[in-house]
């Protein structure tokens, strides 16, 4: 999934290579993906590209008084097309396409962006709004994560109540990070996933901040700049225990381990963050039972 350092890295890549242009026409291959209808899709056709921005993990491009905002949920992404093909692409169809851009720079290029989501569960969102507050998922949005203080952050952890691991990945708490950030970050800080927020002191939580701020800030700096094709390597290759699991930590040479839960799972280090405890993994439990 796509979170705040690659989203940044998008809205850059937007504000670099869209700003100035024109929209062109936009396809619409995959019909569940808008979520709204007033206005249409068709209002951006005509309309300059005034800017890129970013809330959380909602990538957002302002056409001259309105804005074409998405989520990419698990699998999706943005492919930027130098060259694009002109023929419309048949809505409902197997390709990934959810969605496609196109544009006229003043250069007289005709490049456009494909919005895509891999897999069978669908869940790439795309809205048309003259507001971005008006997007729910972003009017419930938390603090930003590189823009909360050190004092707001202790205070969103006290109130939370639940276990670290789930509290900085909920949108409504703290906007941007996802489970693989969520991993390096507490990894960094040494800290267990299952720490409980309201229990934490002081020191721990200025420790966890210090990290989240370091993880993040240096994801973004290696990420902006990047081709958009080249962001989700990139994102891989920076990470010391997310998706590693099997793999010795390159700090301690301990075996990365893996808790698995509903659809998803998340990688921690026993030596650095639980005092050499292996957490207990249920999908794993219930396979031996």
């Amino acid at each position: 999934m796509p979170e705040l350092p690659e989203v940044e890295a998008l809205a850059q890549f937007l504000r670099e290579h869209a700003v100035g242009a024109v929209v062109g026409r936009v396809d619409v291959a995959a019909l569940s993906a808008v979520k709204t209808f007033d206005p249409p899709v068709t209002a951006l056709s005509g309309r300059d590209v005034t800017g890129a921005g970013r809330w959380g993990k909602f990538l957002g491009l302002e056409c001259d008084g309105l804005w074409l905002i998405t989520h990419l949920s698990r699998g999706g992404w943005l492919r930027w097309i130098d060259e694009p093909s002109q023929t419309p692409p048949k809505p409902g169809g197997k390709s990934p396409l959810a969605l496609r851009v196109h544009f006229f720079t003043p250069e007289g290029m005709t490049p456009a962006f494909d919005l895509t989501e891999a897999g069978t569960k669908k869940r790439l969102a795309v809205y048309i709004v003259d507001d971005p507050k008006l997007v729910p998922g972003i009017a419930r949005l938390g603090p930003d994560a590189l823009e909360v203080t050190e004092e707001q952050f202790g205070e969103i952890l006290h109130g939370a109540s639940q276990r670290i691991k789930t509290a900085i990945v909920d949108q409504s708490l703290l906007a941007g990070i996802g489970n693989a950030y969520s991993d390096e970050i507490l990894h960094t800080a040494k800290i267990s996933p299952f720490a409980t927020t309201k229990t934490m002191s002081a020191e721990t939580i200025s420790v966890l901040y210090e990290a989240m701020r370091s993880v993040l800030t240096d994801a973004v700096r290696r990420s902006v700049g990047q081709d958009a094709a080249r962001l989700k390597g990139e994102k891989r290759s920076g990470m010391r225990v997310h998706a590693r699991a099997g793999l010795p930590c390159p700090v301690c040479g301990d075996i990365v381990r893996e808790v698995s839960y509903a659809e998803r799972s998340f990688q921690y280090c026993p030596t650095c963050q639980t005092g050499g405890k292996v957490l207990a993994d249920r999908r794993m439990s219930r396979l031996l039972k």
